[in-house]
């Protein structure tokens, strides 16, 4: 089954809503992950194309992580079409599961800060910082809506492994309030998703998107039974993607700028042969001096 996501509005929030499972099991083919690092890996790739999808078509949207945990530093790119990829440090690493049964994702990142770059054909890029405090990604993102963007957010992502090949289920929602959004509103949803079982769960228990936001949506009482009713509207649904664009020409073009003598040596180092991989989806391109030999004789 395609990965999809779903988007939408109500009178106080705006929604996002992603099964993300065959983008994680591609990442954990390519990566070749362990559990706790797809978990994590899994978990922020989720979070890129949802964030995406608040941009225009082409528009792009990297995150990057820099932390002291075993795994310091990932990187994911998305744009507004539901395409993304992404890479990471130390993929192999790993910890034994929480007691709970968890894997133990805040520790395998540990703490730092995160990057959101924001390309939107504009001059410059919009950059954002914001530390990395909780290691549990979804925390952290919120952290980064609040602190950098004065949105209030609410984020759950999972990831679910059958076994340590077999991605089960992944996925995540987010919610983000409107400025003038209701108080009240404010305060059933926190006290909804406090309620509900967490997303993995809510997967496993086969449930699907839409299933999950009428959950989110539905009976929202107070501790004194007043009840709120909220209408949504889905927007938009499409299927979503692990999409690398990288190509031979490219590569060809990046070896040019280094410069004729940077690139002679760098033959003379490899024996004739350079080769490169992309770190997105691990493709290899092999380059020989016969095919930059117009750019060498010049």
């Amino acid at each position: 089954m395609k990965s999809r996501i779903i988007r939408g509005t109500s009178k106080n929030a705006r929604f996002f809503l992603a099964d993300t499972t065959e983008i994680v099991q591609k990442a954990l083919d390519i990566h070749e992950c362990s559990p706790t690092a797809i978990a994590a890996f899994g978990r922020f790739l989720t979070a890129g194309v949802i964030m995406g999808m608040s941009l225009k078509g082409d528009d792009l949207l990297t995150l990057i992580t820099s932390t002291d945990g075993l795994v310091q530093h990932m990187t994911v790119t998305a744009n507004g079409k539901g395409e993304v990829k992404g890479y990471l440090s130390n993929p192999q690493a790993d910890l034994p599961p929480r007691p709970t049964g968890r894997p133990d994702v805040a520790n395998l990142i540990g703490k730092g800060s995160l990057r959101v770059i924001k390309d939107m054909g504009l001059k410059e890029p919009y950059v954002g910082l914001s530390e990395i405090n909780s290691g549990e990604i979804a925390e952290d993102i919120a952290y980064y809506y609040v602190t950098s963007e004065q949105t209030p957010t609410v984020i759950a992502l999972g990831v679910d492994l059958k076994d340590n090949k077999t991605v089960r289920s992944a996925g995540g929602y987010m919610i983000q309030l409107f400025p003038d959004a209701d108080e009240k509103f404010i305060d059933l949803l926190e006290e909804k998703i406090k309620a509900i079982r967490n997303v993995t769960e809510l997967f496993k228990g086969g449930m699907d998107l839409e299933r999950i936001l009428k959950l989110l949506y539905e009976d929202m009482t107070d501790e004194n039974h007043e009840r709120l009713v909220e209408n949504y509207e889905i927007l938009e649904e499409r299927e979503i993607s692990y999409s690398c664009n990288c190509s031979r020409e490219k590569y060809y073009k990046g070896l040019i700028t280094l410069g004729k003598e940077e690139l002679k040596k760098l033959f003379d180092e490899t024996h004739g042969t350079i080769e490169a991989e992309c770190n997105f989806c691990r493709k290899k391109y092999q380059f020989t001096r016969d095919d930059f030999k117009e750019f060498l004789d010049k």
